[in-house]
């Protein structure tokens, strides 16, 4: 067979192939619109924002993504028992000198909340807002909730330390971007870069600015009940005295209008600069004998919330 018969036969066998082929292209693209159509009346119907993905509006010693609803009133207990070191002889920390805060928000409009409270350690007052910049819907709209939340403390009690040269030296501030996803009915989690600075800096081995990643996780166990879990890792490297990671571990239990959370975590500050700047108990220490060393850098603690809508 010649080249020029073996062509013809190449092309007459290939043909019925090539009208096949264009034939299902053609029918593919006509029905696009319609698969369209229904890919989209399917997305309308399952695309809607997603609820609760924390139940509260703390998640051990950081906020969580949540922004209460418009009209929401908050009130706050946040309280740190001593270290566990020394044992039962006082009751693993409750007797032990120990710190708190009551703090109040108010939701004036739809995703913003506005607080402030009131410390025992230092005294310290702080102002706090909290706004939702973007909210997970159940379709691939938004995959992540995002949430601003910042704050700015005084410290009252440093009026009378030499080392203060100006009011504004006794402020500090906080920044914090959270983003979460709730992938399921009984898992979130959420991650959360951070800023902390102060205006003077009394340890002077270490920087004015620090900044600082938490990740969080609220696994439920019942619908009312979960377990919680909080590390902040430091980031920023200071010349000395670097602070240590944020550690905890507890327990949620939620209605309506409550949340209580009970953990054991390595940190006793109430406001998130302290911890992130200042935390000098180690969680990983003495790992190796579970001895009284081990406890002492631990300590119980609760985060108690009553919301009311107005």
């Amino acid at each position: 067979m010649n080249t020029y018969k073996t062509t013809q036969w190449r092309v007459a066998t290939q043909l019925p192939i090539l009208r096949h082929f264009f034939l299902g292209c053609s029918l593919f693209l006509l029905a696009l619109p319609v698969m369209a159509q229904d890919e989209a009346a399917s997305q309308a119907t399952s695309d809607k924002p997603v609820r609760s993905t924390f139940e509260g509006t703390f998640l051990l010693d950081n906020q969580s993504v949540m922004v209460p609803v418009k009209g929401t009133f908050e009130f706050q207990i946040q309280h740190r028992f001593g270290t566990m070191g020394i044992g039962v002889k006082d009751l693993f920390g409750m007797y032990a000198p120990s710190n708190i805060r009551l703090g109040f928000a108010y939701a004036p409009i739809d995703k913003l909340s506005l607080g402030f409270g009131f410390s025992k350690k230092n005294l310290l007052l702080d102002f706090s807002a909290k706004y939702g910049l973007l909210k997970q819907y159940e379709g691939w709209r938004m995959p992540v909730s995002v949430t601003y939340y910042g704050n700015m403390a005084i410290n009252p009690s440093a009026a009378e330390d030499i080392t203060i040269y100006h009011p504004s030296d006794r402020i500090s501030y906080f920044h914090q971007l959270i983003i979460a996803r709730k992938f399921n009915k009984w898992l979130s989690v959420q991650i959360a870069p951070s800023l902390s600075h102060y205006n003077l800096q009394t340890v002077k081995t270490m920087k004015n600015d620090h900044f600082a990643i938490s990740f969080g996780i609220q696994a439920k166990v019942k619908e009312s009940m979960a377990i919680i879990f909080n590390v902040d890792q430091p980031i920023t490297q200071h010349d000395q005295n670097n602070p240590n990671p944020n550690m905890s571990l507890g327990l949620q239990m939620s209605t309506s209008g409550h949340n209580f959370q009970i953990f054991i975590g390595n940190f006793d500050g109430l406001i998130p600069q302290e911890n992130n700047m200042y935390n000098d108990r180690n969680p990983y220490k003495n790992w190796n004998d579970f001895s009284y060393q081990t406890a002492s850098h631990f300590r119980i603690g609760f985060n108690i919330t009553r919301a009311s809508n107005y």
